[in-house]
């Protein structure tokens, strides 16, 4: 199936400029967010307990904080979860003691305030949400720094500047979106991230590979017509694993209820900024890379001249001609 046809040559690279400018006015109001605003650190990173209550008629939130603002719990979040009936207290740091059973406290503290159940409560000590969140850097960094192994090994070391720098503009523009609408930051939030990452990286290299094959059997000497080309023939795979992922990812976000909430929109903004960075940003790096396209042609050539010298070498020793 085509949404774009194959024969038609859409020239991405002459307004790559334009595109370039887009994407550095989105990082440039993401770090302002992630430096001004910050993170909205959920209880997994930062340490805190989480109490989940149902009532039987609609949760009397006014009522809840009346009753808290005079105990230990004072100043908690309480917020609607998924319905009216249901709500979130959210307790900042951690319990005075993780022995006693905050459930037990919660229900004769609430007691006054209807007829309800508790049906979750998380607890997590501000040391392991410190370690989490270290964790969490940790692994998001030796991810890039394995893609970019990846990439230099398999393709040229610009090719794999280039995916890096198109991976980091991903990741900060989702992650200014999360600041900016103060998504709860846990660890279904960094599943997301690493996931934007594997998806946008592979769309990355199907271009990147479709550009490299360009270089290799097209005669054009000029780089922004291979990217032209290369781009254009994989538009159409690329919209179209786009949009199946995108509208999966919408059923997530709109029925698969508030716990996942955070993880689905955090994959709607990936997805979406991913595949604008496929087509419009990661091979405009490149070209600002100064990738080369007669250097990248000698260096084949070379290679194909030594495995041809290796074959004939083997050839003459298995005869017995060496």
């Amino acid at each position: 199936m085509e949404i774009f046809k194959s024969e038609k040559i859409y020239d991405f690279m002459g307004k790559r400029i334009p595109f370039l400018g887009v994407s550095a006015v989105l990082i440039i109001a993401s770090i302002f967010l992630l430096a001004t605003k910050g993170l909205n650190f959920g209880i997994d990173f930062a340490g805190g307990t989480i109490v989940q209550v149902k009532y039987e008629q609609k949760a009397p939130i006014d009522k809840i904080r009346e009753v808290l603002k005079d105990t230990e719990y004072k100043g908690s979040s309480i917020t609607e979860f998924g319905t009216p009936q249901e709500v979130v207290i959210r307790i900042t740091g951690s319990s005075s003691n993780l022995k006693n059973d905050i459930s037990d406290t919660m229900h004769k503290l609430l007691d006054p305030t209807g007829s309800f159940e508790i049906r979750r409560v998380d607890m997590v000590g501000p040391k392991v949400g410190g370690e989490l969140r270290e964790k969490g850097i940790m692994a998001l960094s030796l991810a890039l720094i394995v893609i970019l192994i990846y990439v230099s090994f398999r393709f040229e070391w610009r090719f794999a500047v280039a995916s890096i720098l198109a991976l980091a503009h991903d990741i900060t523009i989702a992650m200014g979106a999360i600041s900016l609408f103060s998504v709860e930051v846990n660890l279904d939030i960094l599943a997301a991230i690493l996931t934007i990452l594997g998806y946008s990286l592979n769309d990355t290299i199907i271009v990147f590979d479709r550009i490299r094959e360009g270089i290799q059997t097209s005669k054009e000497t000029e780089l922004n017509s291979v990217v032209n080309e290369s781009v254009s023939r994989t538009l159409s795979r690329t919209t179209l694993t786009s949009l199946t992922t995108f509208f999966v990812v919408v059923t997530l976000f709109a029925f698969g209820g508030e716990i996942i909430h955070g993880f689905a929109f955090t994959m709607l903004v990936g997805i979406i900024v991913g595949t604008y960075s496929s087509i419009f940003i990661a091979a405009s790096f490149l070209v600002q890379l100064k990738f080369s396209i007669a250097s990248f042609r000698e260096k084949e050539a070379e290679k194909l001249k030594r495995k041809k010298e290796k074959e004939k070498i083997r050839a003459m020793y298995e005869k017995g001609t060496v």
